[in-house]
This record gives structure tokens, C-alpha cells and sequence, in this order.
């Protein structure tokens, strides 16, 4: 009886959720969740990302003008060690709206032993069930639950092409068969493998110090694509020091191995973690998106 309380509250809450405002991402209990211990506080970090996450959200920045939107999840990166609300969540949500996409910023947990039974799908778990809320949620919203894409960076670009090809393994209970596939990506300076050319730090964080192999393979999604990918913009610079430019490279030859449409931009520099501004160039790569998503007509 509690939990169908809690529930009618929860519902009743998402129909009058207006923009910038969080909501939870789960009702009740947190799936694959463990007592959070006293000590493990949100907190900010040196460059400006939230760590120690252990109750996920969700942030809808919606458009109440016109109807049935196209909408994008936005999944900041950290290097699973922190998620960077700032200028790879906020900041893209907002331009988003400037083009007429209904944007959600996750705030996912991030994997650690201490709060998870399985640290390894926790934030997929959320990254699915933010997916399911959005299209569970659309009409309310003023979206279409069939041009709903996700957007991930960095480290949140290795939780985006999971969302994206792993989405027939469900890490968590969808008894309203919704389905669990985004229908575009778009990855920038993306973690993609957990192979010769990982970023040790989030492949550590995610699946261990000496994972097996067949759990690296798992997660190396340039491995994972098939015919039913759905389809990517991908983009990076060349000079990315912190996770190389191959990661992009794997996953378009994966595309392309796997006939599935693919949008790739390389710059020369930029480094990384620059989110919708490349200093380096007079390039605004989210003009490239906004054209590429007009193309394959997601934006009115």
C-alpha cells in the first residue's frame, strides 16, 4: 500500500513538472542499491563535477509551446568519478531548447561497491530508466516517445552507446515494455572501448582494477553495435590527450562494418572536455548536430 502511494504522488508530481526543476528517478527504493553509507555525501570536485552521487535525478527542461517535440537525455561526463552538471548538462539542455528539443539532464549515480550491489550496470540502470520516464511521461511533456535521442560526453558518452547498444539487455524491470532504445546518439569526445585505447580511469571505475575479459569485451560498445544501432553523430579532436581520438574511430568503423548511418567530425585540436565551445576553432560543432538532426528529421 505504501509503495502505491508513493507512487500516485510521484505520477501526480511528473504532470506538473516545469523546466530546471529535478526530479527523482526512482519512486521508492533505488534498484541494485545499497544503504548509502553517513560518509558518502554529494560534493563538488576540483574541476567542477559532483561526486559521490547515490541518488540519481533527472532535470526536464521542457518547451510548453507547440506540441510533441523531439527530446534529447543529456549525460554529462566525470570519468564515472563525478558527473559535470555544468557544461556538458545545463549548458546543452539550454541549447537544445534554443533549436526546439525538450533536453533531460541525468544526474546518474556513479559506480562504487559501497552503494551498489553490481556496480557494473548501475548507471546503465539509470541511464534505462530515465529513458522509460521520458517516453512513459511524453505526452505531458509535449514529446514524441518515438524521436527521444540521447547525447553523452566523455565518460557519459561511453553510458550513451551503452544505452544504445545494449538496450536488448535490460538491467532493469520495464513491466510496461517501453522500449529501451534511443532512437539517435550523438557522442562527443566519447569513451567508447575498454581496450588498447581506454581511459583507464573510467574503466577502472566501472567495471574494476582487473576486470575479466569478457567484461572489458562487454563494454567496449564498439563491439556491440549491430544492424539495430540506432543512428550516431559522433565528434572529437584529434589532439584529445585524456581519451584518444580512436575511441570515435572504433566506433564509426563499427558503423559502417554494421550499415548503420553515421555522422562523424574530427577537429584538428580542442583537447578535451571542452563541452559546446572548441576555443581552438571558429567551428560551432552543435551547428553541425542541429543541421544533422534536421536531415534525418528530428527537428521541426
Amino acid at each position: 500500500m505504501r509503495t502505491l502511494i508513493l507512487v500516485t504522488i510521484f505520477s501526480s508530481w511528473l504532470a506538473h513538472v516545469s523546466a530546471q526543476k529535478s526530479v527523482p528517478l526512482y519512486p521508492g527504493d533505488i534498484p541494485n542499491g545499497k544503504p548509502t553509507p553517513a560518509t558518502y555525501n554529494e560534493k563538488p570536485n576540483e574541476w567542477g563535477g559532483t561526486a559521490n552521487v547515490s541518488v540519481p535525478t533527472l532535470t526536464p527542461y521542457l518547451l510548453k509551446e507547440g506540441a510533441m517535440h523531439t527530446a534529447v537525455l543529456v549525460i554529462p561526463g566525470g570519468g564515472y568519478s563525478a558527473v559535470v552538471m555544468g557544461h556538458e548538462g545545463e549548458a546543452i539542455a539550454i541549447a537544445f531548447n534554443k533549436i526546439g528539443v525538450a533536453a533531460f539532464v541525468l544526474k546518474y549515480r556513479l559506480p562504487n561497491d559501497s552503494i551498489m550491489v553490481d556496480k557494473t550496470i548501475g548507471p546503465l540502470q539509470d541511464a534505462q530508466s530515465a529513458l522509460c520516464m521520458i517516453r512513459k511521461n511524453a505526452k505531458q511533456w509535449n514529446i514524441d516517445p518515438a524521436k527521444v535521442g540521447v547525447i553523452g560526453f566523455s565518460a557519459g558518452g561511453h553510458l550513451a552507446s551503452t544505452l544504445g547498444t545494449h538496450f536488448d539487455k535490460p538491467a532493469i524491470k520495464n513491466s510496461d515494455h517501453i522500449s529501451l532504445r534511443p532512437d539517435f546518439m550523438v557522442l562527443i569526445y566519447p569513451v567508447i572501448t575498454f581496450g588498447t585505447f581506454a581511459h583507464s580511469g573510467s574503466r577502472e571505475n566501472l567495471i574494476g582494477r582487473n576486470p575479466a575479459q569478457k567484461l572489458i569485451d562487454l563494454y567496449s560498445n564498439e563491439k556491440q553495435v549491430t544492424a539495430a544501432t540506432p543512428p550516431v553523430f559522433l565528434m572529437h579532436a584529434e589532439d584529445d590527450n585524456v581519451v584518444p581520438v580512436q575511441n570515435t574511430l572504433l566506433f564509426y568503423n563499427a558503423l559502417i562494418q554494421n550499415k548503420v548511418k553515421g555522422e562523424m567530425h574530427i577537429y584538428a585540436n580542442g583537447g578535451h572536455g571542452f563541452g559546446l565551445y572548441n576555443s581552438t576553432t571558429r567551428d560551432y560543432w552543435f551547428d553541425r548536430l542541429k543541421a544533422w538532426m534536421d536531415t534525418n528529421g528530428w527537428l521541426k
